[in-house]
């Protein structure tokens, strides 16, 4: 590895101590050897820590930052200061990699000087695996056919809910100069679909993007983590989430991004909403008309009204989704918990 290697993986690592190994081992096998990993131990209460050092001593090209907790973005963040990479790409530790991940994917960077390099993956889940492909074809794409062919669909590609290009950022190589743009734009209170907010600006601010259809990475999916942590603060993250959104993704550029984020939110809004309000009548800590007065709250936040002004309810999956939407479109308080109970 040279001093300055071709490629950076950051790796936010908290309470992982069951499948970090199998992280680190993975990405270990590659044929390409310029390259770095950087854990961020970021404040882990198990022996995840311990296994960081572990590797770091082993390998002289894997270093090791212990930090207080403070989320994935505030750990990519320290990761990204502490990297040297032209090319900088992500992992969640409880994933892992082909044997040949990275060698392929730099190979392509190289032969392209693509600004991003953007491969499928796996969603391997307890009983199965599925492969998630993206809906455009294998080959290097500049601003032009950028413009014409995938920012069109890029968030939401037409079927409820399809994203064009995946948010996560674990599937792709970044240049450096390209992250560094949005990654500390990003505030560290969004816990949930804090990816999207910089994958989308970078693809967004890419001259050009080389597409793969080849799935390299695989992405562990335990089925638990849309009920994990539903409390009346995922709420306010969605709200600090939306108007980064706004903030970050440049509709007077991109005309055609406006209905896509449209629909984006109330995909977001629903996954939170329901699942909240079904736990705050479950559990009765707010009183009755405390629950309604945080309902009609939401309903009048701008980006939420907005979205399902917009959105039409036929579009949405699902009929009693389609039901949800009415009654935050309309404000219809009884009837929506009427139907969450």
């Amino acid at each position: 590895m040279s001093v300055h290697p071709f490629l950076s993986i950051i790796i936010p690592v908290y309470n992982v101590e069951e499948y970090l190994p199998t992280c680190l081992d993975s990405i270990l096998q590659q044929e390409f050897t310029d390259y770095e990993i950087i854990l961020v131990d970021d404040g882990s209460k198990d022996d995840s820590g311990v296994i960081c050092d572990s590797y770091a001593q082993k390998h002289a090209h894997i270093h090791c930052i212990h930090q207080a907790n403070g989320g994935h973005t505030a750990a990519r963040q320290a990761g990204f200061l502490a990297s040297k990479g032209t090319y900088v790409a992500f992992a969640d530790s409880d994933d892992w990699v082909t044997p040949d991940m990275y060698t392929q994917m730099c190979q392509a960077a190289q032969t392209t000087n693509a600004d991003i390099i953007h491969c499928d993956f796996i969603a391997a889940m307890p009983d199965k695996q599925k492969k998630c492909s993206i809906p455009f074809a294998s080959g290097l794409y500049d601003k032009e056919r950028l413009i014409e062919t995938v920012y069109p669909k890029m968030i939401y590609f037409g079927t409820y809910f399809t994203f064009g290009a995946a948010p996560n950022l674990w599937n792709k190589l970044f240049k450096r100069e390209l992250l560094e743009q949005a990654l500390f734009q990003v505030p560290h209170d969004i816990i949930v679909g804090e990816d999207g907010l910089i994958t989308y600006f970078c693809m967004l601010a890419a001259d050009s993007i080389y597409f793969t259809n080849e799935a390299y990475y695989y992405y562990r999916s335990l089925g638990t983590s849309l009920c994990h942590n539903m409390n009346t603060q995922r709420l306010s993250e969605n709200h600090i989430m939306f108007e980064t959104y706004d903030k970050l993704i440049d509709k007077n550029r991109y005309p055609m991004l406006e209905k896509q984020l449209h629909y984006f939110f109330v995909y977001q809004s629903l996954l939170t909403i329901v699942p909240i309000f079904q736990t705050l009548l479950q559990r009765k800590e707010l009183s009755a008309p405390e629950i309604r007065k945080l309902f009609l709250s939401e309903c009048k936040n701008s980006y939420i009204k907005e979205a399902f002004s917009h959105v039409k309810i036929g579009d949405i999956k699902g009929s009693r989704n389609k039901l949800y939407a009415f009654c935050i479109r309309h404000k219809l308080y009884r009837i929506f918990t009427w139907f969450i109970n």
